[in-house]
């Protein structure tokens, strides 16, 4: 009697062979949304989702806590240069806070879900999460505030406590966003019309301080 031919195990359906921390980044990112935060997330749906062995999440991330800060640092970034490109575009062709604004509320229409998990984590993540979407927003910040005073400089006007002026219009946006997370897409116009007349009351008002100060 022939001996049975020896049969080598098909690894399992679906599981991939190799990944990195970014595809797991990925995988999480496609999980979260307007109406799910990344605490809610467990570690083998992530390893489900980027198809691979739950013991394998731990060779990029120590735990899921680890990970959702990364994640955060991930949408920053990303969402930073989106409207970075925007205000430089703007520059040149249109309204640079109407640009602007749009852009950042549009996001809320993509399926990146960056600015969803900011706006999320900022308000009902955990300690760690908040801390980290704060972060995130000084960098926000930080650049906004150099851009208002090239803007300044190139257009003439005055420009008081830049620093102030640009926490201001970040702070607003970004709870203007959390607000128009939970509306239907038919709203976004007007909230973008609101918005972007709210941010130039705010421009408009440190560059009358500053013509006082002259």
């Amino acid at each position: 009697m022939p001996k049975p031919t020896a049969v080598t195990p098909r690894p399992h359906q679906g599981r991939r062979a190799t990944i990195n921390s970014e595809d797991l980044l990925t995988a999480a990112l496609t999980l979260v949304g307007p109406h799910r935060s990344i605490s809610t997330l467990s570690l083998r749906e992530v390893a489900r989702e980027a198809g691979i062995a739950p013991n394998s999440f731990y060779r990029h991330f120590r735990d899921i806590d680890e990970l959702a800060v990364a994640l955060i640092e991930k949408a920053g970034t990303a969402l930073r240069v989106i409207i970075r490109e925007a205000r430089l575009r703007a520059a040149q062709e249109r309204s640079v806070v109407r640009s602007s604004v749009e852009v950042f509320i549009q996001q809320l229409q993509t399926g990146e879900n960056y600015l969803h998990l900011l706006l999320r984590e900022g308000t009902v993540g955990s300690d760690a999460f908040k801390e980290a979407v704060e972060k995130q927003l000084h960098y926000f910040e930080e650049e906004l505030c150099v851009d208002l005073v090239r803007l300044a400089e190139l257009k003439g006007t005055g420009i008081h406590r830049p620093d102030l002026v640009a926490r201001a219009i970040t702070r607003l946006v970004f709870a203007v966003g959390g607000s128009a997370m939970d509306l239907p897409v038919s709203e976004h116009e007007r909230i973008i019309d609101e918005l972007a007349t709210m941010v130039r009351m705010i421009i408009r008002g440190t560059q009358a301080m500053a013509a006082e100060q002259d």
